[in-house]
């Protein structure tokens, strides 16, 4: 319900903004981007209303870390890729960094409003210097910008009124029942929320992004999921993260601040080999990419 509901959306949004004449360029960086991640937000704020902080921001960094091991881990077993876009070096120097400024904030125990603003703020800039440097290199593809979606977007104006009308209603209710699905996963397994977080539900809203690699190497474009996963990443922390904390205050758990946020962090270092460095994604890295994200997740469990 929360992928078909968020699908709607962005593809209602995209017409509705197109006949507001909105650029193609802002419609990816705004709708696309902040839609793509609307499950995660949606679950993210759910479980900090319900007090599961564990679930919240478990969710974000799970899918992070599903995001660069196992979603450019798997397609890479199907078709080697090697990521030829300059754009995205810089992006990931910046995924970085926020990633860094994020599991500091975490330090503190609790994300508040002082720390949604922080991450608004990035974010505020992220979109400001993308919008600036894609002006400045006109002709070249954004990263953050999926032309295809774009281009699927339904043509008829009632029919993009319904799909956002859809998904504003099944988003709510998906995420709705995530979380109570995910409690009753952890009561019954007698696990954290954290661990639940940090697995099954970040798995499941990291499927979208999974699916599309997928597809992308089938068709020999498998480098187009270096940007997506580097703009759906940047987008977790700052965008579902910064709003959440900004309305309602989120407690980090210990394991989080122990063992996942560190994790983390090497993943989105592990990217500077493949962007920076330019080193090919063999079928042996991706392997071991994937292997090492079942260890993460066994780890996990093990260690609730």
């Amino acid at each position: 319900m929360l992928l078909v509901a968020g699908d709607l959306l962005v593809r209602g949004a995209i017409t509705l903004a197109t006949r507001l004449s909105i650029p193609p360029l802002i419609i990816g960086l705004t709708i696309v981007s902040f839609g793509t991640s609307a499950p995660e937000l949606i679950i993210s704020l759910d479980a900090a209303f319900k007090g599961l902080g564990g679930i919240s921001i478990g969710n974000v960094v799970g899918s992070n870390i599903t995001n660069v091991l196992l979603v450019l881990g798997l397609p890479a077993l199907i078709r080697p890729t090697q990521c030829s876009e300059s754009g995205t070096r810089s992006s990931t120097v910046f995924m970085i960094a926020v990633s860094i400024v994020f599991s500091a904030l975490c330090l503190q125990g609790v994300l508040d409003l002082s720390s949604g603003i922080v991450l608004l703020a990035l974010l505020t800039f992220f979109l400001t210097w993308t919008v600036w440097t894609s002006r400045k290199q006109r002709g070249e593809p954004c990263d953050l910008v999926d032309e295809e979606l774009l281009e699927e977007a339904p043509s008829n104006l009632g029919v993009a009124i319904l799909f956002i009308v859809i998904g504003l209603i099944g988003l709510p209710l998906g995420g709705h029942l995530t979380i109570e699905g995910a409690t009753g996963i952890a009561r019954t397994w007698g696990v954290s929320e954290a661990v639940i977080g940090l697995t099954v539900v970040a798995l499941g809203t990291s499927l979208p992004e999974l699916a599309t690699t997928l597809v992308a190497a089938i068709r020999n474009q498998g480098a187009m999921a270096f940007g997506n996963v580097i703009g759906s990443n940047i987008f977790n922390i700052l965008a579902i993260m910064g709003l959440t904390s900004t309305i309602i205050p989120i407690h980090v758990p210990e394991r989080v601040i122990g063992m996942d946020l560190l994790v983390m962090v090497a993943t989105a270092l592990l990217m500077l080999l493949f962007t920076v460095f330019r080193m090919p994604l063999t079928r042996t890295r991706g392997a071991i990419m994937v292997a090492a994200y079942a260890g993460y997740v066994a780890l996990a469990f093990a260690s609730h």
